[in-house]
């Protein structure tokens, strides 16, 4: 199978993979453009050809994948639109060294041998997945295993291997069909049984849920991100939230609130001009007044955080506080995973003299907390919180030490345009299968979903509407074998097929 212009289509072929992640899910496409990308490395004669065309791929890849990001510029006056796409670009230029490193590896140890590169490429891919998870605070949006969410029963092999394990069905479908193509039928066939031995059984998503299990109630107030920080908007978008949060009966639950839900501060002991009139203890009374008794509240906010002398606010953590009927607060927790640029601005005194700023509205920039922490709800049980993109670092979305009995992602999906919601969901999904936890999201405007531990969607808000979901909670999982082990499991299992394409070339020879 010869591929002319091989650059041009790696970089075509790429751009038509990031279909099969929401919303479109064209996976059976992915299939095809991964195959193609496999025939155009099994042609290319050097190391810096197949760390080319692996570049090439990765770009295409992550521009169509990522795209939803301009749209997050729209919202920042002080940055023109045109920038988001530049920016779009940018980050798939740096994004697509990950795929090229796959494919030089792949490459390297595979090249001229189709039955080396396919396991080759496939570890490389799980490794390079797992370094941009981290390398330079971390981008793994979309990791190649989302693919698989509607493909049966094969998501579920997520709670043993990992999103990142996952990757290595995929491969093996479309090196298939690469080997079916060139009429291998008797190589194809084991790769066909991988593929299909899990994707193709049925998946039985929905399992009851107990009737002792808490109550809860999700609101989306419908919020938009051009009128979340307006002056003279709080009360109107307070009224929002109050008006879905307010109900007739008494029975105790859980009320859930979106990421930065309020513009007010909640904790007591800042100097007095930065509660801008409304102290902690009248903001904290005017939401007990939404509650009924035995109510607790989970909602985001900010925390500022002061000089030496206390007297100058010098950073802020985007928050989410946990307080009780009673006023009382319970419990904080500060997002440790910052969005650069949108929570921080790297190189401060260099952008802002060219007059960059960050997204989010501020004069100063967000500090990271310590990482996934459970806070304790009393009756209601334990809350993994995991704000906004957190929850897509798959393997460090709960404390180990302190396992909760559900994770809250709140989220401001506002700004992530109408490709970014579904995508995060999607994430947020394969997090409750891997934990064997349900995930509760809470978005401005969508997309809010109930999701039980096998990664079903029990209840959701869509996306431009207000509203809320009453609901009891998904009961957990026992701690599934990733949950124990983490990404240990996945890295393992890219050694062995790195093992293994070695030892098959050294047989070969």
């Amino acid at each position: 199978m010869i591929v002319r212009h091989p650059y041009g289509i790696s970089l075509l072929a790429g751009g038509l993979s990031a279909t099969g992640f929401a919303p479109l899910n064209l996976w059976p496409l992915t299939l095809l453009m991964l195959m193609l990308w496999m025939a155009i490395l099994m042609q290319v004669q050097s190391r810096k050809a197949g760390f080319f065309s692996g570049w090439l791929f990765g770009v295409g890849h992550f521009i169509i994948g990522l795209n939803w990001i301009a749209k997050a510029f729209t919202f920042q006056a002080a940055m023109p639109e045109w920038l988001g796409y530049v920016a779009v670009v940018l980050l798939s230029l740096y994004l697509a060294v990950f795929p090229a490193l796959a494919a030089l590896g792949g490459w390297w140890i595979g090249k001229d041998r189709p039955m080396v590169l396919i396991p080759a490429l496939a570890g490389m891919w799980i490794i390079t997945e797992w370094l941009r998870s981290w390398v330079f605070s971390g981008f793994i949006w979309s990791p190649l295993g989302t693919i698989a969410l509607p493909l049966g029963r094969l998501a579920d092999v997520s709670m043993f291997i990992g999103s990142y394990g996952l990757s290595v069905f995929l491969f093996a479908g479309a090196g298939g069909l690469w080997l079916l193509f060139q009429k291998k039928w008797q190589a194809a066939l084991p790769l066909f049984l991988v593929f299909g031995s899990l994707s193709l059984l049925p998946h039985h998503e929905k399992s009851p849920i107990a009737a002792d299990q808490p109550l809860i109630t999700v609101v989306q107030p419908n919020i938009g991100q051009q009128d979340k920080w307006q002056a003279g908007y709080e009360e109107q978008n307070l009224e929002k939230l109050a008006e879905l949060t307010l109900r007739k009966d008494d029975s105790p639950r859980i009320i859930f609130w979106p990421e930065a839900a309020i513009p007010d501060y909640l904790e007591t002991g800042y100097p007095a001009r930065y509660y801008y009139g409304r102290p902690p203890f009248f903001v904290r009374r005017q939401l007990a007044s939404l509650m009924k008794p035995g109510d607790v509240l989970v909602l985001g906010a900010l925390k500022l955080e002061f000089d030496a002398a206390g007297d100058r606010a010098v950073g802020a953590r985007n928050s989410v506080f946990a307080m009780d009927a009673q006023h009382e607060l319970l419990g904080r927790y500060d997002k440790a995973h910052l969005v650069p640029y949108g929570e921080y601005l790297p190189m401060r005194p260099l952008l802002s003299a060219i007059g960059l700023s960050r997204l989010a509205p501020g004069d100063f920039d967000f500090w990271p907390g310590p990482g996934a922490r459970s806070i304790d709800l009393g009756k209601f049980g334990k809350a993994g919180i995991q704000v906004c993109y957190e929850i897509i670092f798959s393997g460090q979305v709960v404390d180990p030490d302190n396992r909760p009995d559900f994770i809250f992602n709140p989220s401001n999906d506002a700004w992530f345009g109408s490709w970014g919601p579904p995508q995060h969901l999607a994430q947020a999904r394969l997090r409750a299968i891997e934990e064997g936890l349900p995930v509760i999201r809470s978005t401005p405007t969508g997309i809010s979903a109930v999701i039980d531990a096998n990664g079903t969607v029990r209840a959701s808000v869509p996306m431009g509407q207000a509203g809320r979901i009453n609901s009891r909670l998904p009961q957990a999982k026992a701690p599934t074998l990733f949950a124990q082990y983490g990404n240990v499991l996945p890295l393992g299992l890219a050694l062995i097929l790195l093992l293994s394409a070695i030892a098959i070339r050294a047989r070969d020879r």
